[in-house]
């Protein structure tokens, strides 16, 4: 490993660095220190992942910390690098992308990587110029520890730096850098990368590395004849779709679906144009970037299959033949479509399935998308009515309320073979009070802005525990206002 630039000091954060991912070798990434952010000051942090990585919560209100994360600093026995892969965005193969503003800065004896993001260019930064900013940094810190909260796989966030130096998205922002963990950043797209160019020695040492590391349960399955990169797949395709399953039913929209951003080991990752339902609208489009509608919320599924199938191409010189990856992939629909009746069934405080269950949801789905009923809201309400016995405050989000009766009439027998109590603690585990809406972030970023982080940690604490009733709070889990309707959210971060 070569020595840490002179241009940066080291910082000694008591953590015993591994460098795995740094051993697989310079095809697989390229070294470099982050660039300099000039008067960073701290925005915020989580004490829980700092207590996760073996670090004090305390530290990270330390010069060092602010120096270290916001790559002002390098941390001694660390190795920091920019790794490589390519994918396809939108549909379209895109060529080689990469770590174009993000450095892994190591591996802590935990297994988990830190890596920080806008720390300036890469060689794979393309016609990037490497920072992030405050807005869409304060955005996945909350949304990656709100998603931890409701029990969705996701990296995670340790802080967050700001930075008075300007960045010009739409217009001119201003730069932060965020800290975020995972247990790796392989992606898709490292595997596609190395197909593309017929590197099958390089396919076969990643393939490899992911199974030993995440996935050894590959290397002794019966399944497949013993053939342990098909078994891959179809651990990928298992994870993929219980990963996609818990966004369809909490409601949260990804944005940009590209296999440069779909997590190996079955995270969310890469938190761009995101959002969480407002009104329940299937065919909702969360990204403006995206003018065609291919990640619209409706068809997250299906573009998860076929990243999927892009994966399954890239291994197939390793996995054999056409019939045998096929056969893995079957693993997304079966998985997928048990995973979300069985987390719908939840929501409506059905523990065990019954005959007439899918019936039961599927009218209820089309109808809240034909009142264009208030997501989060509907089912936080449903919760607390079977509780109460009283179905009022949700009959009234609805205007068809001959329709919602019929259904509610339909729920009620439903209910009548369940105990109530039980179903309403089910629901009130299952349905979150509080969740990042896009009117929730942007009141905090506006006041982050303005120097006041009050509101960011406020919602950071809500966000934290969103099954909870935070009485007092409530006014963070109301209908979005009318200015809202008018927030855009696009790629540009």
């Amino acid at each position: 490993m070569p020595p840490a630039s002179p241009a940066l000091p080291t910082v000694d954060t008591g953590l015993a660095w591994n460098h795995r991912f740094a051993d697989l070798g310079p095809a697989f990434h390229t070294r470099l220190p982050p660039t300099p952010l000039p008067a960073p000051y701290p925005v915020a942090h989580s004490p829980e992942v700092a207590r996760l990585l073996g670090l004090d919560p305390a530290w990270l209100a330390t010069d060092d910390a602010l120096q270290l994360f916001s790559g002002n600093a390098l941390p001694a026995g660390g190795d920091t690098l920019a790794s490589v892969y390519s994918g396809h965005q939108f549909g379209v193969w895109a060529g080689q992308l990469g770590d174009g503003r993000a450095l892994l800065l190591g591996e802590t004896e935990q297994g988990l990587e830190i890596q920080l993001k806008g720390a300036g260019r890469t060689p794979y930064s393309r016609m990037g110029d490497g920072r992030a900013v405050l807005r869409s940094s304060i955005r996945e810190f909350l949304c990656s520890e709100a998603m931890h909260a409701l029990g969705i796989p996701t990296t995670r966030a340790l802080c967050l730096m700001g930075s008075p130096a300007p960045v010009l998205r739409e217009s001119v922002e201003t730069a932060a850098v965020l800290t975020r963990v995972a247990p790796s950043f392989i992606r898709f797209g490292h595997f596609e990368h190395f197909a593309a160019r017929g590197q099958t020695t390089e396919l076969r040492q990643l393939a490899d590395y992911v199974i030993d590391r995440y996935y050894p349960a590959c290397r002794t399955t019966p399944d497949f004849g013993g053939n342990a990169y098909a078994a891959l797949l179809q651990a990928v395709a298992q994870r993929t779709a219980e990963l996609i399953a818990q966004w369809q039913a909490v409601g949260f929209c990804h944005g940009v679906m590209n296999t440069d951003n779909m997590s190996i080991l079955g995270l969310t990752i890469d938190y761009g144009p995101f959002q969480f339902l407002d009104t329940f609208a299937p065919s909702h489009i969360c990204n403006h970037s995206d003018t065609q509608g291919r990640y619209a919320f409706d068809r997250q599924p299906s573009v998860a299959y076929w990243n999927l199938l892009c994966l399954g191409q890239a291994l197939h010189p390793l996995a054999g033949e056409v019939d045998t990856i096929r056969a893995a992939l079957q693993a997304y629909p079966r998985t997928f479509q048990d995973a979300l009746a069985r987390r719908l069934q939840a929501k409506l405080g059905l523990s065990s399935p019954h005959e007439g269950d899918e019936a039961l949801v599927q009218a209820l789905l089309t109808l809240l998308a034909q009142d264009g009923v208030d997501h989060p809201i509907f089912w936080r309400r449903l919760a607390h009515a079977v509780d109460s016995g009283d179905f009022s405050p949700v009959g009234a989000l609805f205007s068809n309320r001959a329709a919602w009766a019929a259904w509610l009439l339909s729920y009620s027998e439903r209910l009548a073979l369940v105990d109530k109590a039980l179903a309403a603690k089910l629901m009130l585990k299952t349905n979150p009070k509080f969740v990042l809406r896009n009117h929730v972030a942007e009141q905090a970023i506006r006041a982050a802005a303005r120097g006041d982080m009050a509101p960011l940690h406020t919602v950071q604490r809500l966000l934290a525990h969103p099954f909870d009733e935070h009485p007092g709070h409530d006014a963070w889990a109301d209908f979005p206002p009318d200015w809202a309707a008018h927030l855009a959210i696009s790629c540009s971060s």
